[in-house]
């Protein structure tokens, strides 16, 4: 009787811990798709009330208006859009392929200084993005000479450190039996690489793709620092465009940021079984 008692007991305050619990986490999730929703209702207003943009959460009638201004207020928005995808595509497909050779020979080659060599791209990846921007921007501008170029948009993302670094401490769980395996049976390093290595890897490849493409498609300040025509901008610096000095035209930049963030949802939800693998990799063990 006294442990059913106990037990009973516990019952109320395991409910109202699991209430709590449920309660916070449905208040992060509110405060995470706010945003999101008022950005999307926002983009129904009326284009030519610039500056005027009324703050509320649903709005009084829905219009299309401010994509068509959006579409017809410049002759570049659908070029800012293929900007965004030619440069954060190129990114996505070179940091797959780099980070995926990298992590392979980091984890599984031994060779000369290998220690090392990864030890510095720690440091390397410790290092503010911000400190690296100027020697960046002037190797860009004045040794190369490619600035307002896709070369100068993509080059200096093509493979980051924390893709190698994600690809190889991935690729590090992986048996050496098997490659072992693979070797008595004839093959050599690339078709290890292509025949073991990289249908074992295809989640954290998947991982590496939403997250290099959602960071390249996001990123305002380095195609801002290079461009200096609108032919050449992606759609996170066109949409500055439509902010002047005494009015801002909110309604279609929200369209545009509406706009903007299609590829990035669709991403997600098409590659979101091996993120959500990518994400668990390792937590459970046997």
């Amino acid at each position: 009787m006294a442990l059913y008692s106990t037990h009973t007991g516990n019952k109320p305050v395991k409910y109202i811990r699991n209430t709590t619990i449920t309660v916070v986490l449905l208040l992060f999730a509110l405060a995470t798709l706010f945003p999101i929703y008022f950005m999307i209702i926002s983009s129904f207003g009326d284009p030519v009330e610039a500056g005027a943009l009324s703050y509320s959460l649903w709005p009084s009638k829905i219009s299309f208006d401010s994509y068509k201004f959006f579409f017809d207020y410049s002759e570049h928005s659908y070029r800012w859009l293929l900007n965004s995808l030619i440069v954060a595509s190129c990114v996505t497909v070179s940091n797959v392929i780099f980070a995926t050779l990298a992590g392979y020979a980091f984890s599984k080659i031994r060779f000369k200084g290998r220690e090392i060599l990864f030890f510095i791209l720690l440091c390397a990846m410790m290092i503010p993005y911000q400190v690296t921007q100027v020697p960046l921007y002037i190797l860009i501008v004045n040794v190369f000479q490619i600035e307002n170029t896709y070369s100068a948009l993509i080059l200096p993302g093509l493979v980051t450190v924390f893709n190698i670094f994600l690809a190889k401490q991935f690729m590090t769980s992986i048996p050496t039996e098997i490659l072992e395996c693979a070797k008595v049976e004839g093959c050599n390093q690339l078709q290890i690489f292509l025949k073991v290595i990289v249908p074992l890897s295809k989640t954290v490849m998947a991982v590496m793709a939403i997250l290099t493409f959602m960071e390249s498609w996001n990123t305002f300040f380095w195609p801002f620092l290079v461009t200096n025509t609108m032919d050449m901008q992606t759609i996170q610096v066109g949409l500055k465009n439509f902010r002047f000095a005494n009015t801002t035209y909110f309604a279609p930049m929200l369209a545009g940021a509406t706009i903007s963030a299609l590829p990035m949802f669709i991403l997600f939800f098409s590659l979101q079984k091996y993120f959500l693998e990518g994400v668990t990799v390792g937590a459970v063990k046997g």
